[in-house]
């Protein structure tokens, strides 16, 4: 990893502010769209950039803004990686956005995040807090190949189960879903089941299928060479260059998906979803009394 003093730390406005603490990541997805090319990065993937002075920059950013609102990260770098155990950053900013009274929405694979649910739980007690995780695999196997420097399904269920007996919601992110790898019926069903015993409030699908760009396809591929011998011919042949990859299944995959949760009062729909998490509603202390 290597450091570097940043100019700012938030972008987006209103009730979609987002923040990245960290550039690149060591959790080896192999499907990870942040490598693709557009993003333009200068050093290699694994070679974490640290914005060393994150703290001090959300903390300026956090005093100057005039309404509190939520603070998304974790959407293009996973806030746990495993650096965080040695800088510390992430948790720095969450005690920051506790103490300036703002929401927090906070995206990651890895069960490194339990070791700040006493702030989180702060958060959501104080303003807002959702914990988004994403699960793309019930079968801890084939999680180690797609996902091989993170934690397991198993275990990133046992962290929505922590947040919701601490009452902290959480989002579950079902993407992407890899065309003839973990495109089943079984496999969603299962995933979308922990969601229902861990009362998740929302699920996030992109169309059941993943999306490949320059930088992050020929990653891909390789992985698929490696892991899966004669997989990439046949996605050239079925895909060929395109940039979405729709499960072949992805019909009867929606429709499965679309009946779980609406039997069971979640979510569905990105949109929704998003606006949840923008949401900070207004919390007012309660008047007491003194006779």
């Amino acid at each position: 990893m290597h450091f570097i003093d940043a100019k700012s730390i938030l972008s987006g406005s209103g009730g979609h502010v987002g923040m990245n603490i960290y550039r690149g990541c060591t959790h080896g997805c192999i499907y990870c769209d942040s490598r693709s090319l557009c993003y333009r990065f200068t050093h290699p993937f694994e070679d974490i950039e640290v914005k060393q002075n994150a703290p001090e920059l959300l903390e300026m950013a956090l005093k100057s803004k005039r309404k509190k609102c939520m603070i998304g990260t974790g959407a293009m770098s996973d806030p746990y990686m495993h650096c965080e155990e040695e800088l510390g950053l992430t948790r720095k900013c969450l005690e920051i956005i506790l103490k300036n009274g703002f929401g927090l929405a906070i995206q990651t694979k890895s069960d490194r995040i339990l070791r700040d649910i006493d702030l989180l739980d702060e958060i959501n007690k104080e303003a807002k807090c959702v914990v988004q995780m994403t699960l793309t695999t019930y079968d801890d196997d084939l999680c180690k190949i797609i996902e091989p420097n993170v934690c397991n399904t198993k275990r990133r269920i046992e962290v929505l189960e922590q947040m919701q007996e601490r009452g902290i919601p959480t989002v579950v992110w079902l993407t992407p879903i890899l065309p003839f790898i973990n495109d089943t019926v079984e496999n969603i069903t299962a995933i979308l089941n922990e969601c229902v015993r861990t009362g998740v409030k929302g699920v996030i699908d992109f169309g059941m299928g993943l999306t490949l760009r320059d930088g992050d396809r020929e990653y891909y591929y390789a992985a698929l060479d490696k892991h899966f011998p004669g997989l990439k011919e046949r996605y050239i042949k079925q895909y060929g260059n395109a940039y979405e990859l729709p499960s072949p299944n992805a019909e009867e995959l929606t429709k499965v998906f679309k009946q779980i949760c609406s039997e069971n009062d979640m979510m569905s729909t990105p949109d929704k979803c998003f606006r949840y998490m923008a949401d900070l509603p207004d919390k007012y202390p309660q008047l007491r009394f003194i006779f």
